[in-house]
């Protein structure tokens, strides 16, 4: 079961991908556990003042929308 979640979580962050790497950053999946997510951002993510508006406004709320097992998305640095 978590497998097929953690592909859908992959696939979900996948879609966001352009987006970050036209601002010259990128996210990476860490781990789901407990419902959580873990994702790490990279590159100009990595230190940018917007980090934990596109964290909640965008990440989580992206993978809550489309997958219903997920409570949380948490950055790890």
């Amino acid at each position: 079961m978590d497998e097929q979640i953690i592909q859908k979580i992959k696939d979900e962050l996948d879609k966001i991908q352009p987006f970050l790497m036209s601002e010259g950053g990128s996210v990476e999946f860490v781990k789901y556990e407990n419902n959580i997510v873990y994702v790490r951002f990279l590159g100009a993510c990595s230190n940018c003042t917007l980090i934990d508006v596109t964290l909640k406004d965008v990440v989580e709320q992206l993978l809550i929308n489309e997958i219903p097992e997920i409570s949380e998305v948490r950055k790890i640095d």
